[in-house]
């Protein structure tokens, strides 16, 4: 009794040191360049990256766009070099007709997105998602051909430069930003369950075109390893044939197989749904031009892919393509300040 109520002492006072709350801060350029930084006493401009990518809708293009240009920002500040602001670029840019503001324009389809969380048939859901990927598609095309969106003179990379009073000017192209399930079998990312099912179905069936026919191939995979399983049960000398049977159709054997056999389809349709790894991937081609004569003095391309390492880790989307992001800028502005400077 002593014992026990030292434990319900210690729980409530381990609930109570638990009242709070959990904070993560990072700090992306953790502290100031040193005097012999790569940077030190020079200054870029970072414009807007070309989005080549599939969008979705304008909205997410310049939520992309941005958090490219934040991590870059990060690293050439982490390196000495000096920057304006970046929405006083992006004034400029607009001021001189050299990009355009586009709307979100989301206000034509939000209803329709709507309708996607209603109890519609999965036929019915199938056609709203592609009347809402024609509007943002005919959105799109309708940007990229406003006026605005061309290239650049080496007289207007000069005159951007001599506005800001830089010595580079920064361009990119981002041509993929998507996510896909990572071609894995580990079963530390996968689980145990999607790694056994999963890989026997591949290893008999191999794969299928079709997301119904790779369901269904694991669910036979299930019901045979299931089947087998019940066959062997059935055999084992504790246990006995005698009265086995299902709802009065079959015994013995067959009852066993039958049983682990619809348990064994059952864990195939489970192991198919689950043991998904996500993978961001994120392909980005940046150049740097020299402010005064808008020569092009270091190119270079990125493609990352990141997922998680076990499923214990955050799988999150936003995680993912922030890991993704920074990784490939830190190695393209690492490769700049030593082979281009």
């Amino acid at each position: 009794m002593e014992r026990l109520k030292y434990l319900v002492v210690g729980i409530l006072a381990l609930t109570l040191a638990g009242c709070g709350q959990t904070v993560v801060e990072t700090l992306n350029v953790p502290a100031a360049p040193g005097f012999d930084a790569p940077g030190k006493g020079r200054s870029v401009v970072i414009l807007p990256f070309a989005d080549y990518s599939y969008a979705g809708n304008i909205d997410s293009a310049y939520r992309r766009n941005m958090a490219v240009t934040e991590t870059l920002t990060d690293r050439f500040s982490a390196n000495g070099f000096g920057l304006p602001v970046q929405e006083d670029v992006f004034l400029y840019l607009v001021n001189e007709g050299v990009i355009n503001v586009v709307p979100y324009e989301e206000t034509k389809s939000v209803s329709m997105v709507n309708e996607m969380s209603n109890d519609w048939s999965d036929t019915m859901k199938g056609e709203i998602s592609r009347y809402i990927s024609q509007q943002n598609t005919t959105a799109n095309t309708s940007a990229s051909n406003s006026p605005g969106t061309h290239g650049l003179t080496s007289q207007e990379v000069a005159k951007i430069g001599r506005h800001f009073k830089a010595d580079y000017v920064v361009r990119g192209r981002i041509l993929e930003y998507k996510t896909r399930q990572e071609a894995t079998w580990e079963p530390w990312k996968k689980g145990i369950l999607p790694f056994i099912n999963g890989g026997t179905s591949r290893i008999m069936m191999g794969f299928a075109s079709s997301e119904s026919y790779d369901e269904l191939n694991q669910k036979i995979t299930g019901a045979a390893l299931g089947a087998r399983v019940g066959y062997e049960h059935s055999n084992w000398p504790w246990d006995s044939d005698e009265g086995d049977t299902i709802f009065g159709l079959s015994d013995g054997a067959d009852a066993n197989a039958i049983l682990w056999g619809s348990i064994g389809s059952e864990i195939g349709s489970a192991s198919y749904n689950s043991g998904r790894v996500d993978q961001a991937v994120v392909q980005l081609r940046v150049w740097v031009q020299e402010a005064t004569s808008g020569n092009v003095i270091w190119t270079n391309r990125v493609d990352v892919k990141v997922s998680p390492e076990t499923f214990f880790a955050d799988n999150q989307y936003d995680a993912l393509f922030n890991k993704a992001i920074e990784k490939g800028v830190t190695t393209l502005i690492d490769n700049f300040v030593t082979t281009g400077l």
